[in-house]
């Protein structure tokens, strides 16, 4: 059986808590501070409401080229940006308190573009279409979903393990959770309904790989029960080492091929789980694991 990791290492992971503990404190407080800079998330209409436009023009032209063929259309503020990365693709915003903003605003957007590159390859990509009512609900929506499976996932360790494994958990969640968003601020990453189900996933697969590493802590602490917990600790991390590296490795190689080739439409969601999986299969060893010790060793417990 092929094995990226060879039986019997022996990696002192507890003894490294220190040097994790600050990388971590020092990537979520760059994120918060990113966050506030940035006045909070880069959420998307699906959040803020309002119409958004995405068309393509080939070959590419200067954003103030698209700016100047929507001057004559009147419906307010309008944000014209690049899509992502791909070449000739741009994308027009209008937030709007209007309920009504819809089919009309946009078939006049359109209109005025494709009048204008109607002979340099234009071409309709997708229209989206929230009322600011809706973009709030599904904004309060997505961020108590977000919580809900944090304190859900957190509880269910506590419950099938014990109370200091939900801890430790339930740390680590938070901690994923927060250099994820952390990340997709300081890359102006848009926060929408793909986000939020990647973010979702994120905390499903942090929780999968924190159970796999607790089941063979437990095990191991059956087993020897004249040896410190942070031994058993550093043992059964490195027993579950070369699964974590394979499952991990192989999910991202799949994410990597999805951010690069995939297109711009999923390279949020594509970035959000190599970042979130990351985060998680860190965070299982040097942040779930370390917690489960510390609280045994405040405890006053062997």
């Amino acid at each position: 059986m092929f094995q990226i990791v060879k039986p019997g290492v022996n990696i002192n992971f507890i003894r490294l808590r220190p040097m994790a503990f600050a990388l971590s404190a020092l990537l979520i407080v760059g994120g918060l501070a990113s966050l506030v800079i940035k006045g909070g998330p880069n959420y998307g209409i699906d959040f803020t409401g309002g119409l958004m436009v995405h068309v393509g023009v080939d070959p590419e032209v200067e954003i103030e080229e698209i700016r100047g063929s929507i001057d004559g259309v009147d419906v307010g503020e309008i944000s014209v940006q690049e899509f992502e990365n791909e070449a000739g693709e741009y994308l027009l915003r209008i937030p709007t308190p209007d309920e009504q903003v819809g089919g009309g605003t946009a078939a006049a957007i359109k209109a005025a573009l494709h009048e204008t590159f109607t002979e340099r390859g234009f071409e309709e990509k997708r229209t989206e279409i929230v009322g600011p009512r809706v973009g709030r609900d599904l904004r309060r929506r997505g961020i108590l979903s977000v919580l809900f499976a944090t304190l859900v996932m957190g509880a269910y360790i506590a419950i099938r393990f014990d109370v200091r494994f939900g801890i430790g958990a339930g740390v680590a969640l938070i901690h994923d959770v927060l250099i994820t968003l952390g990340a997709l601020s300081i890359y102006n990453v848009e926060l929408n309904l793909s986000v939020v189900a990647a973010l979702l996933t994120v905390v499903g697969y942090s929780v999968n790989d924190t159970v796999v590493v607790s089941d063979r802590i437990r095990e191991n602490m059956k087993l020897l029960r004249k040896t410190s917990l942070a031994e058993v600790i550093n043992r059964s991390i490195n027993e579950t080492l070369s699964r974590t590296l394979l499952t991990t490795g192989t999910s991202l190689m799949v994410l990597l091929a999805l951010f690069l080739f995939g297109g711009g439409v999923i390279h949020g969601f594509a970035f959000t789980l190599i970042v979130g999986l990351s985060a998680g299969t860190y965070s299982s060893v040097f942040i779930a694991s370390p917690v489960v010790e510390m609280w045994n060793r405040g405890k006053g417990q062997g």
